[in-house]
């Protein structure tokens, strides 16, 4: 088996290959890490189908570095969505050789397993990690695809004053590290906008019952929920708000604008509102080409991040071909000066490692069915069709 299909360890999966190289060619294995497990391993899922895809269709094109073609490797880890975890899969990685990595999901594994591949010297780009810290270490490494909570907070937050007029705030957060930080961006951008919190609420990420925390809101007349947590929380959220009688409207961050929260909270669902990263897959230059390509090979298109993850491949490949090389000490210095048009929109840098100008969609639940309403885009919301 060429000596690298091996057993990574009981979190690990086998290096996954588009092709067999062929003799002479240069073998470059690129990791992927994400959750693959647990409550949120549809995402990370979601993620590593669009990553394959940029892998095979690298190795269709028969790309050729420094004078030798190329062979990709994706080497997969399933980091739980646990911080501990996310350590010992970027690790791991790093022992196995990759050159480059694309994760993790979450920010709480992304921003330890960052410091990882700093001191290792190997370019990682994260599909989705919002915190704002993770950008603001000084790593020349890190680089992400999404805005940062800073942002997303900033949008939902002038959102839920300006236009739904919201009286009393009242947030809700699953204690992550993106739960935490996004409620954290989104209410001191209320304070920013003139208005007030009348109530923060927390839960823990796997907690499935938030009767007290519905109750105090009730209680102190909130009439605009901000959940930071993910879609399965935010299923049953909605409808426990909807058993209790509490006269709020959700909006989230972020988070779980996906089919899998419309399933879970079925009707109690209807008006929900949720700020994205990006736009939405029919807007996206290669949205709807990219959803055709998933559900030919996966029979499920894209959930919600998979585009990411497919540039977040290319982002890495772009970089050494610019450089002609697939050492990391040489192609990393190229990686902040990528630029290339994705599948998820143009793909370019800030000197820290986020994506330039990247713009969010605000989405409403309407009839069962999540509808875009606004864009945002430089701190500028704009309905859609003006």
């Amino acid at each position: 088996m060429n000596g690298f299909l091996r057993h990574l360890g009981k979190f690990s999966s086998v290096v996954l290959l588009a092709t067999t190289p062929l003799l002479g060619h240069a073998q470059v294995r690129i990791g992927f890490a994400a959750g693959l497990t647990g409550d949120s391993s549809h995402y990370g899922v979601d993620l590593e189908r669009g990553a394959k895809i940029a892998i095979d269709e690298a190795n269709s094109s028969h790309l050729t570095i420094d004078g030798k073609p190329v062979t990709f490797e994706l080497v997969v880890e399933d980091d739980q969505s646990d911080p501990r975890m996310g350590t010992i899969v970027a690790q791991r990685l790093v022992d196995e050789g990759v050159v480059g990595v694309v994760g993790h999901f979450n920010s709480g594994t992304t921003l330890p397993a960052s410091a990882i591949y700093h001191s290792a010297g190997i370019p990682m780009v994260s599909p989705t990690a919002s915190n704002p810290t993770l950008t603001s270490q000084g790593f020349n490494n890190v680089f992400r695809l999404v805005n940062s909570d800073a942002q997303l907070g900033a949008y939902a937050a002038r959102y839920a004053v300006q236009n739904m007029h919201a009286m009393h705030i009242g947030t809700l957060d699953d204690r992550t590290a993106f739960g935490q930080g996004l409620a954290d961006a989104f209410s001191k951008a209320v304070v920013a906008a003139g208005a007030t919190i009348a109530d923060r609420e927390y839960t823990a990420d796997q907690s499935e019952d938030f009767r007290a925390q519905i109750t105090a809101m009730k209680a102190k007349g909130v009439d605009v929920v901000f959940f930071a947590g993910l879609d399965k929380q935010a299923g049953e959220l909605s409808k426990q708000i909807h058993q209790l009688n509490l006269k709020a409207t959700i909006l989230g961050g972020g988070s779980f604008t996906n089919d899998n929260f419309l399933s879970l909270a079925g009707p109690t669902g209807q008006g929900t509102v949720s700020w994205e990263p990006g736009v939405s897959l029919n807007m996206m230059p290669g949205g709807a080409g990219f959803d055709a390509k998933m559900k030919s090979r996966y029979h499920a298109g894209v959930l919600a991040y998979s585009p990411n993850a497919y540039d977040a491949v290319w982002t890495l490949i772009h970089a050494m071909q610019k450089a002609n090389s697939t050492e990391p000490k040489v192609y990393l210095p190229e990686v902040v000066h990528t630029s290339f048009a994705g599948v998820s929109g143009p793909i370019s840098f800030m000197p820290n490692g986020d994506l330039k100008d990247p713009p969010a969609t605000l989405y409403k639940v309407i009839n069962g069915k999540w509808v875009p309403q606004m864009i945002a885009r430089d701190g500028q919301m704009h309905p859609l069709g003006q």
